[in-house]
């Protein structure tokens, strides 16, 4: 495209653009370009936090022929659904030529932010759970509940799913319309110990500020992919449980200041050192996956632009290719 004009992609348009399968071998590539020191620059995010919600800013570069940059501005209010129907992620990607700062697109964030956490987790499980693992609990029924349920069983043998939300008609929607979409057994529970109880791999999605996993849920061989700790306020993980598994993070900066590690370090519980790994160094086999049945993973995800810049460029890429979107001048 010319620098005197953008793409704009709609939600629905991004949607169309961008599947799950696809996402995860992005986000996958993008750890490792991260672990073998191949991005340009390092990812970096901003945030502006406010009474019933907050914006975040998180910004990165991939490749280098062509070189993308995206930044994202998300807005995220978990009031939303309840208090006027909105989504609670709502926000913007803007992608740009590396090399000579020329805006490419503007594309709605929603579809993008949805899959590619889910993508991260997929991409953690492959590498840190059980390969045998066939029962998945969720806590938190949201949109990212649901994502994460697909990835996760498109790489494990996944028969049965366990899942749990504050709003228990979220949870038995999810159990019916997910169990039936998948073909598996979705059983929505009443607590976060019930949807943990005899599952494989555990996913928490919440918004919540109190931790609810405790060390008295721990059990040997699981593999925990932590979500919901976006921020600094935000916490669903007691220190204790953290501290009895190995810990992997996308981004150790990033997860020291706003993760569920975040918290772990403040409660002396764990320290930078005491991190297992982030998540390109397991991926590039700089560091060690899985290498016994008894091992319990914990895998906080921060969420990194690092994910949207590699699905954000997929989709530009794939709507030149398709001839989609809205072409806006800039001049």
């Amino acid at each position: 495209m010319g620098a005197d004009t953008l793409l704009y992609l709609r939600r629905t348009e991004v949607a169309a653009l961008l599947d799950l399968p696809d996402c995860v071998r992005a986000v996958e590539e993008a750890f490792r370009a991260h672990a073998e020191g191949r991005l340009p620059t390092a990812p970096a995010v901003l945030g502006t936090h406010l009474n019933d919600g907050g914006l975040h800013v998180k910004t990165a570069a991939l490749g280098s022929d062509p070189c993308h940059v995206a930044a994202k501005v998300n807005a995220n209010f978990p009031h939303n659904p309840a208090r006027f129907g909105l989504p609670t992620i709502q926000g913007l990607i803007l992608l740009f030529d590396g090399r000579r700062g020329t805006p490419l697109a503007v594309m709605d964030s929603i579809e993008i932010t949805i899959l590619r956490t889910a993508a991260a987790s997929a991409v953690a499980a492959r590498l840190l759970s059980r390969a045998d693992a066939e029962v998945v609990g969720v806590c938190g029924c949201g949109r990212q509940g649901w994502s994460h349920l697909r990835a996760l069983a498109g790489i494990r043998p996944v028969r049965r799913a366990l899942v749990h939300d504050t709003n228990a008609g979220s949870a038995q929607r999810m159990a019916t319309e997910l169990g039936a979409e998948l073909g598996i057994e979705i059983e929505a529970v009443g607590s976060a110990e019930a949807a943990f109880a005899g599952a494989d791999i555990w996913v928490t999605c919440t918004p919540s500020r109190q931790p609810f996993v405790t060390r008295a849920m721990f059990r040997p061989g699981i593999f925990l992919a932590a979500v919901g700790a976006d921020s600094p306020e935000k916490q669903e993980l007691d220190p204790g449980f953290m501290e009895g598994c190995r810990v992997v993070v996308d981004l150790l900066d990033q997860a020291a200041v706003m993760g569920d590690l975040h918290h772990a370090l403040a409660a002396g519980a764990m320290r930078r050192e005491d991190v297992h790994a982030e998540l390109g160094q397991v991926v590039a086999g700089q560091r060690p996956g899985r290498t016994s049945e008894a091992e319990s993973f914990v895998f906080d995800s921060t969420g990194t632009a690092l994910q949207d810049v590699a699905a954000a460029s997929l989709v530009y890429q794939r709507a030149l290719e398709r001839g989609r979107g809205t072409r806006l001048p800039l001049s």
